[in-house]
């Protein structure tokens, strides 16, 4: 629970960090998808490696 709040709060800090501009903000949009990611326990598709939830 506490990891899932300081990832929370890292994604709060990110996205404050955005500026409206694609390019700039290309980089920084694509940890947030990481970050929100690792919340909800999902997995990239193309990863060939399990989830970490189901146990695989």
């Amino acid at each position: 629970m506490e990891n899932k709040q300081k990832l929370q709060e890292e994604i709060a800090v990110l996205e404050a960090q955005l500026t409206g501009d694609m390019f700039t903000d290309m980089d920084i949009k694509d940890k947030i998808h990481n970050l929100k990611m690792q919340v909800e326990g999902v997995r990239p598709m193309d990863s060939y490696i399990e989830c970490v939830g189901c146990g695989s």
